[in-house]
């Protein structure tokens, strides 16, 4: 899979992605913070999954029916467990990854939720 690991997400989980076998950017590998729409213009303009922390992306996805190819939310997850949690989801959302959803994972639990085309 390819991902875009937004600066919040860690560069230690971008790292975990790549030992994966994964093909993935680091936004903060093309220079100065862009904001989050243009993050997620680049994610689904390269056909990349976009991994962050932050909720916004939610609301731009659901709210504003923005263009994406498939976005993991970590909202409050603490950096020591992204890595176990992204493995987690990658092995029981694949399948909903490649089909562009968005996967939410909030206090343990993994939430899928599609987009209406």
């Amino acid at each position: 899979m390819k991902f875009l690991i937004d600066r919040c997400a860690g560069h230690r989980l971008a790292q975990a992605l790549r030992e994966w076998g994964h093909d993935v950017v680091e936004s903060r590998e093309r220079g100065p913070d862009p904001g989050d729409r243009v993050l997620l213009e680049w994610a689904t303009e390269e056909h990349r999954i976009l991994v962050t922390m932050d909720k916004d992306f939610g609301e731009f996805i659901f709210f504003e029916n923005a263009l994406h190819y498939g976005l993991v939310r970590l909202p409050d997850v603490p950096a020591r467990t992204r890595i176990e949690l992204m493995a987690n989801v990658l092995k029981k959302c694949a399948a909903d990854l490649e089909r562009k959803a968005i996967v939410t994972v909030r206090g343990g639990r993994i939430r899928i939720s599609q987009t209406p085309i």
